[in-house]
């Protein structure tokens, strides 16, 4: 192709700016020789500006710095353009283009043009045309590239990513872009937080980058439920986030960097809530419990947290993790047995042997557990009692004390739910469902039990005034058959029957700590949530249907079961069980109503028997799937949240022991008033680490003044870059020895064609007049255009230097160089980056 020369050029650039044709031609095979023009050339027109913007990005992609140079002397590009040309070089991962576009974009900044600008290229209508999406700035691209050298390059230079507004701003900026394009404002937040979520950006710009993919992920969470149409890209961002943690922490490598981890969340305050939250020895463990506030399952399933964990609640038991499960067995028969008298000796003398043996967090676990074993034996032997005595229970002389022994249990309960909110505040108690819990069961025996002692101090007051002789006699004499319905007895008795069935669901609070019994109960918590949204469905449709056949029946009082609500209620709810009598929606004597009363009844079954029930099933097995397919993180998940329960300080004593002041009580209460008085006890219970071995060599650098906290948090991220760095070059290297190896094999190929044209060249001969070669010789170069496209994407300094591979070839294979070839044995040399491959000659 023919060469511009100076003259064009110039008369190109100075006079009329317009595009010439050949220039992309020329730019994609590097045969441009550009001469800047002279003096400072005028902005380029809105029809010029895609084209010389074409061919500013094509010279980068095709690495000809020659050409980009004479482009920038000799074209005036504005800021879109080069916004545009630095995307370029950050997509085909060009470090050395990137600092030459900064560097001019340096030059720009006297015209008062700042980089946060980027973020505003979604008002330019010249990006419609872009490959790029829109929002995408330089620093975003190279954040989704996890570009490590290009980010820091960026960030030094003083680009940012600006956060996200949120969902409901009405600011001017976020009115203005929904105005503009509501499609171009959503994809530019989508492309914002790919880059903020990236491994690089949270690696370089965090000061704490663990804790930072930490509340990342549950915004990206909030954010997937606020604006359902973008949910899947929101879920794999929240997804990459806590994968990004969880590498973080994988790169620890002694206890003393997991110890600093897990036991700080950026409060450095050494007199913080956290630091008297666990017993006496135990690390306040501050970060992993906010990994499972912020449901990071990944994170705390990881075996650094968990063998952190269990060796925790093993404590001094080192042989118990262990232990078989027949001694597991026997040791928890023994503390069931022996409970009253190890919290006796535990009440007297907390800080002997066996009282700090009691203080482990396992061995407490099975001291509340067999406390509530015996509560649910004492409901069980009051029911019994009760079905023993059925006369007595069953009329007003019931003596209350016969009845609440369990109320002992219930005192000790409660006291423990009010101990549980003074230590992790309100807020934090009701985030748990089961404390939820535990509040409406001990509500509803506090109520059952008020009732009852009501009733008995009504009666005796009203028997007292004589004048209140029929209320008397109602509250003290009267048979069951005449009493009110609204009766506080009645009431008393129907709480008290719901909570002793809750009291014995509440014992599932305790499965988590077996492997395959915490993986059932998770199981039936999700099947139950699946079974509450489904209610809502088949209330809506099962209320059509009973206002329909409710509505045909009422004029016909025939029929005992239809026609009134509660009967059809009744008759429809038992249907879906296939236990209703069919012949309840015959009427013979009204053929029409019969008619749609049996339409309706079948539309009924049909809907609900067959299709609803069916897809609640099918709902059900598809939940039960997934907690099988991650049964191991959801168990493991349950279980820490188990543990980290069992670690506060000051919840040994089980109930009802708990209600019993203890020495050790007062003794705190005492300590604690004494040190508010005198501030001079004030102590710091701060932990010294020592130095990191990476960073003792710079004493008296910045890096000597951070925290140790800080320090690992750096020492981690460095080697996570590091590790990815190396990861990208094996990478890097397996993709060159895989197109080594398929070249290998298109040589060989080679070689065997190569054979076969020679035999056809010897059989059918030459056609040397017109020089036109046969059709199988031009598979010779077909094969060698194929290795060379092998490798035209492949960055050039990332290979070995290419050595030559001879091909010798006959005389008859001139063909092979067109006309003009020179006659007589030549050798054609192919170049092949890497190793060395055998190649036979011909």
């Amino acid at each position: 192709m023919e060469n511009l020369t100076p003259e064009q050029w110039r008369e190109i650039v100075n006079k009329k700016m317009q595009f010439p044709p050949a220039l992309i031609a020329a730019i994609q095979e590097g045969k441009v020789d550009m001469v800047p023009g002279d003096g400072i050339i005028r902005q380029l027109d809105e029809s010029e500006d895609r084209l010389w913007r074409e061919a500013l990005n094509l010279s980068i992609r095709r690495g000809n710095e020659g050409v980009m140079d004479a482009l920038f002397h000799g074209v005036k590009f504005d800021f879109r353009q080069i916004h545009e040309a630095l995307l370029v070089a950050v997509d085909t991962n060009q470090p050395l283009v990137v600092k030459r576009l900064l560097d001019r974009l340096d030059q720009e900044k006297g015209n008062k043009m700042d980089v946060r600008s980027f973020s505003q290229a979604i008002f330019d209508h010249s990006i419609d045309n872009s490959q790029f999406a829109p929002g995408v700035t330089p620093l975003t691209l190279a954040c989704q590239k996890d570009l490590y050298e290009i980010v820091t390059m960026l960030t030094q230079k003083g680009h940012v990513i600006p956060w996200p507004h949120k969902i409901s701003c009405a600011c001017l900026e976020c009115r203005n872009g929904r105005q503009y394009d509501l499609l171009k404002f959503s994809l530019s937040r989508i492309n914002t937080y790919r880059g903020i979520a990236s491994r690089a950006y949270l690696s370089i710009t965090s000061e704490d980058a663990m804790l930072s993919a930490f509340s990342l992920s549950k915004e990206l969470r909030k954010l997937s439920k606020k604006e359902p149409e973008f949910k899947p890209q929101y879920l794999a961002l929240e997804e990459l986030c806590q994968e990004f943690a969880v590498e973080l922490l994988g790169m620890c490598r002694n206890q003393s960097e997991v110890t600093t981890i897990l036991n700080s969340a950026g409060d450095e305050r050494p007199d913080g809530p956290d630091e008297q939250a666990f017993e006496e020895g135990i690390p306040n463990l501050s970060r992993l419990r906010l990994a499972v506030n912020y449901n990071q399952k990944q994170f705390v399933a990881h075996p650094i947290c968990q063998q952190v964990l269990s060796s925790i609640w093993c404590g001094n038991l080192a042989g118990w993790r262990g232990s078989r499960t027949a001694w597991k067995l026997l040791v928890s028969i023994s503390i069931f047995v022996t409970m009253p008298f190890l919290c006796l000796i535990y009440w007297i003398a907390p800080k002997s042997k066996l009282g700090k043996t009691l203080k482990i967090p396992v061995i407490k676990f099975l001291l509340h557990s067999a406390s509530y074993l015996w509560f649910l034996i004492t409901l069980l032997g009051e029911s019994i009692t009760m079905e023993l005595y059925r006369d007595v229970f069953a009329s007003r002389q019931q003596n209350i004390l016969h009845s609440s022994f369990h109320m002992v249990w219930v005192v000790g309960f409660f006291w423990y739910e009010c101990k549980e909110v003074w230590i992790e505040g309100l807020r934090s108690y009701f985030l748990d469902w089961w404390n939820c819990l535990d509040m409406m069961v001990l509500s509803m025996y506090l109520a059952s039990f008020t009732l009852r002692v009501l009733i008995m101090l009504k009666g005796h007051f009203l028997c007292l005034d004589l004048s209140c002789a029929e209320e008397c006699l109602y509250f003290t004499q009267t048979v069951r058959d005449e009493w009110r319905q609204e009766d506080p007895q009645l009431i008393a008795e129907v709480l008290f029957a719901v909570t002793s069935m809750l009291s014995f669901t509440r014992l599932a609070y305790i499965l988590p700590a077996q492997e395959s019994l915490g993986t059932l109960q998770i199981s039936i918590g999700k099947m139950i949530d699946d079974m509450m949204r489904f209610m809502f469905i088949l209330m809506i449709i099962g209320t059509a249907f009973l206002c329909g056949l409710n509505n045909i029946y009422v004029p016909y009082v025939i029929s005992p079961h239809l026609g009134k609500f509660n009967e059809t209620f009744r008759f429809l709810f038992w249907t879906m069980f296939g236990v209703a009598n069919q012949d309840y929606v015959d009427m013979p004597e009204y053929v029409v109503a019969e008619l749609v009363g049996r339409i309706l009844y079948g539309i009924f079954t049909l809907v609900i028997v067959i299709v609803l029930l069916n897809m609640l099933i099918a709902m059900i097995t598809n939940s039960f799937q997934k907690i099988e397919d991650d049964a191991d993180v959801e168990w493991k998940f349950a279980r820490s949240k188990l543990y980290l329960s069992y670690f506060r300080e000051g919840l040994t004593m089980p109930v009802p022991f708990n209600v019993i002041p203890s020495p050790k009580a007062a003794f705190y209460l005492i300590r604690g008033i004494f040190r508010r008085i005198c501030c001079c006890c004030a102590y710091n219970s701060e932990k010294e680490y020592p130095p990191l071995a990476s960073m003792s060599n710079e004493t008296g650098s910045e890096e000597s003044q951070l925290t140790y906290r800080q320090q690992v948090i750096r020492a981690l991220v460095q080697r996570y870059i590091e590790s990815a760095r190396r990861e990208f070059e094996e990478t890097k290297r397996k993709d060159v020895g895989n197109r080594i190896t398929e070249l290998s094999k298109v040589m060989s190929r080679l070689h065997n064609e190569m054979k076969v044209v020679q035999q056809l060249l010897a059989t059918e001969g030459y056609n040397a007049k017109d020089g036109s070669p046969l059709e199988g010789a031009s598979i010779l170069g077909k094969y060698i255009l194929g290795a060379k496209n092998n490798f035209k994407d492949f960055n050039k300094d990332e290979i070995h230097k290419p050595f030559p591979v001879t091909v010798h070839q006959g005389q008859e294979e001139e063909a092979t160089q067109g006309p003009g070839g020179r006659a007589g044995r030549e050798c054609h040399t192919v170049y092949v980056p890497g190793g060395k491959l055998p190649v036979e000659q011909v």
